[in-house]
């Protein structure tokens, strides 16, 4: 999605070093190493290792490219490691779960169709949502829907499930689909009653906002002067995140501001690049999930 505007907002050099943080099916990164000469090189990291295994077949004699199984929070340490001393010029974030995740019902992201209820993007990390909703209490499961999913029939989902699991444990999509819907009385056309509350537990199992704001800083001490950080978010709470972020970043610090003498350390590293850039309405009709997509870009500077 937004793909040749990522590109674009790159501003790609051929012999430049670039991250895809969030590799996925490789759509980004096949794009950039399309427009890089043989000096170019790629990392791309997935938190999802079937993410990686498909990665390493489709890439398998691309030797630009360093495929890494990790989460996008640790680029600090990933890209000394892979750079081989070359500077950064660009860092991509793509944000929320992919479309293999969705349509893989072994996954347990979608609620259309039944499968395990886990929704994890690392399998072989943490624990899935049903082992969490198992033996959450119903504030705690409260909070987490209606503040990440911003569900405001946050407190009668909780305590339908937690009525439930006195019986049996929810352990399937299609059993808390369906609990959501019987018990939110009205939902916007076009969304399923269970939309909010599947984003917010797999935000919340997979410490999605956590991870990307560790990720934003993460990639401005990596990115070189005049370096570009690209975002692509889909929902309010990420690009609230990034916006805030980039302003924060492109300001000095308010400690600091009005002194006469201002330290280094305080100085703006960031620099916004043009406005929010939303998908045109082609790649909307290809793609319905495109739909609330955002763009925004900023730069690195001195």
């Amino acid at each position: 999605m937004l793909v040749e505007e990522a590109l674009a907002a790159l501003a790609l050099e051929a012999g430049g070093y670039y991250v895809d943080a969030t590799f996925g099916r490789g759509g980004h990164t096949a794009r950039i190493l399309q427009a890089l000469g043989p000096e170019g090189r790629v990392l791309a990291i997935d938190r999802d290792p079937q993410a990686i295994s498909a990665g390493r077949k489709r890439f398998a004699d691309e030797m630009r490219l360093a495929l890494v199984h990790a989460s996008f929070a640790d680029l600090g340490t990933l890209v000394p490691a892979y750079a081989d001393g070359r500077p950064c010029r660009g860092v991509l974030f793509d944000l929320g779960v992919s479309s293999p995740q969705l349509d893989d019902p072994a996954r347990g992201f979608s609620f259309r169709a039944d499968g395990p209820l886990d929704m994890r993007m690392d399998p072989t990390r943490g624990e899935p949502v049903s082992a969490w909703l198992s033996r959450a209490g119903v504030d705690e499961i409260r909070e987490v829907i209606a503040t990440l999913g911003e569900e405001r029939f946050a407190r009668r989902i909780a305590n339908a499930i937690v009525a439930a699991r006195r019986d049996k444990p929810l352990e399937r999509t299609g059993e808390l689909a369906a609990l959501v819907s019987r018990v939110v009385p009205t939902r916007e056309p076009g969304k399923h009653p269970a939309t909010r509350t599947f984003q917010a537990l797999r935000m919340f199992v997979n410490d999605e906002l956590g991870q990307l704001e560790r990720g934003l800083a993460a990639a401005v001490d990596v990115l070189a002067s005049g370096g570009r950080l690209v975002v692509i978010s889909f929902h309010s709470l990420e690009d609230r995140l990034v916006k805030r972020f980039i302003a924060r970043e492109s300001q000095v610090d308010p400690a600091f501001a009005g002194l006469p003498e201002i330290p280094a350390s305080a100085q703006p590293r960031l620099k916004r690049v043009g406005r929010k850039i939303r998908p045109g309405q082609d790649e909307v009709s290809r793609n319905p999930r495109a739909r609330s997509a955002l763009l925004r870009v900023a730069e690195k500077i001195a």
